[in-house]
């Protein structure tokens, strides 16, 4: 398959599938999910998994959502960005989008796109 442009997905409808829920913690670095943090199937990325995503916008945790990519996390020290999914009708500035990815991407160096 052939390797996804997350650029691509800017103001795209996806469905995102929701393997670390808000609250659980992350199994080898053990910090906790501030936000539902999924990946969109059938899809590779450059670290050769599915390109991931952050759900925003949603306050419960969830298995699967729909929304719209409002911005991509490009990391400039890793192959492996980042889609930042909303509900249809809500958008975030790029400082409230690093506030809610801190927690993982303060590990990153990155810049947002949209």
């Amino acid at each position: 398959m052939e390797k996804a442009n997350a650029k691509d997905y800017l103001g795209k409808e996806v469905t995102v599938e929701v393997d670390r829920q808000l609250g659980t913690r992350h199994p080898k670095h053990g910090f906790m999910y501030m936000l539902n943090y999924g990946f969109i199937p059938n899809t590779v990325s450059g670290d050769g998994e599915e390109l991931d995503a952050y759900l925003v916008g949603y306050y419960e945790p969830v298995e699967k959502a729909e929304g719209r990519v409002i911005a991509v996390i490009h990391r400039t020290n890793d192959d492996d960005d980042k889609l930042v999914v909303a509900p249809k009708d809500k958008e975030y500035s790029d400082d409230a989008i690093k506030a809610m990815t801190e927690f993982q991407e303060r590990f990153f160096e990155s810049i947002i796109i949209r």
